[in-house]
């Protein structure tokens, strides 16, 4: 007789299994048959456990939410604020819950904007602690600013393979964060143009249309 105990085991093991084989190939090109294989039970064990792969899939999004945001899951013990980073810190454990972030992201789901709304806080956050403390220089639209440290933080979740491909190593890896912590800091410290010609003239070209909507809506 199956005890409670393994009940739980085994619905570990299937999120697990899950969750590793979403990251790699999709949820459409994941059978049960095939997350059933690797979690060692039967595809009818998983029906029992979760119902169909649609309800499986929230279950693991749930799962990776709590994971990265969660401060009572015990999977990374760190504040809510550096979870993502003690995670990305230790890719060899969390690779797969990294790789499914990336997954979830770049679709369309409770969990994931629930997710990413959570980043987004943390980042303004952020911002906003070093903004009171003198770290930061003026914005022009610090909401925006907000949103592109977001997408530079994920851009490496998001585009895992390709980055690791054009660089010749997994950029979330030790060697890889070594190596885009400088470039990183020199970007946001200093940006890459020795002049403000473009800046300068991006804002007379803003500054000329809003000028030309002000009048064409007051004819």
């Amino acid at each position: 007789m199956r005890s409670a105990s393994d009940d739980l085991t085994a619905r570990a093991r299937i999120r697990d299994a899950a969750i590793r084989a979403f990251a790699e190939h999709g949820f459409d090109a994941t059978s049960l048959r095939t997350i059933a294989a690797d979690a060692g039970v039967s595809a009818a064990l998983i029906v029992h456990h979760f119902g169909d792969k649609n309800a499986l899939r929230a279950a693991c999004d749930d799962y990776v939410v709590a994971v990265f945001i969660d401060d009572k899951h015990e999977l990374i013990e760190a504040p809510t604020a550096d979870r993502i980073r003690a995670a990305l810190n230790d890719v060899e454990r969390y690779g797969p819950y990294v790789d499914y972030l990336g997954r979830m992201l770049a679709e369309s789901s409770p969990a994931a904007d629930r997710l990413f709304d959570s980043i987004v806080q943390l980042t303004r956050d952020v911002l906003e602690e070093q903004r009171n403390a003198g770290l930061l220089v003026e914005m022009s639209d610090p909401e925006m600013t907000v949103m592109l440290m977001v997408m530079l933080g994920l851009a490496p979740v998001m585009m895992r393979t390709q980055v690791s491909r054009s660089l010749g190593h997994d950029q979330l890896s030790t060697a890889g964060m070594l190596r885009s912590t400088l470039p990183t800091l020199e970007l946001l410290t200093h940006g890459i143009y020795s002049s403000s010609a473009f800046l300068d003239g991006a804002r007379q070209a803003i500054a000329s249309t809003q000028d030309e909507s002000t009048e064409g809506g007051t004819e």
